[in-house]
């Protein structure tokens, strides 16, 4: 995998305003889901990551081009954090006839990582 950019604010920004590409925003998710790619041996190490998910996708899914794993993104997300990107980012949403599923599986996976960066730092962004 290329250089990933710094999980922040700003990034979730540049992926929710379509500034980062549809792979790297993927390889965020997976990165953060424990997936990682072992070169030498030319493919995915799901060791690392969390059993609900390696039984159902031992290799990372692709969430923008698939509903499915984006439907068990969401799921993951804890009911207190489903509504940070409007809370802590002040994110209004997209601008009805301007949006697709594209856009709403980018921004379920923006609304992941920033619960992700909310549980990892345990406290408020």
């Amino acid at each position: 995998m290329s250089e990933l950019p710094a999980l922040n604010n700003e990034t979730i920004w540049a992926i929710l305003n379509e500034e980062i590409e549809d792979t790297t925003v993927n390889q965020l998710v997976w990165h953060y889901l424990g997936y990682r790619y072992d070169e030498a041996a030319g493919k995915w190490d799901a060791s690392a990551v969390a059993v609900e998910w390696r039984d159902e996708y031992p290799e990372p899914p692709d969430f923008i081009a698939n509903r499915p794993p984006t439907v068990k993104l969401t799921r993951s997300i804890p009911s207190e954090n489903k509504q940070l990107l409007k809370e802590q980012l002040g994110f209004k949403g997209y601008k009805v006839g301007e949006f697709g599923p594209r856009q709403t599986r980018r921004a379920t996976m923006a609304n992941w990582l920033l619960s992700y960066m909310k549980g990892a730092k345990g406290e408020e962004l």
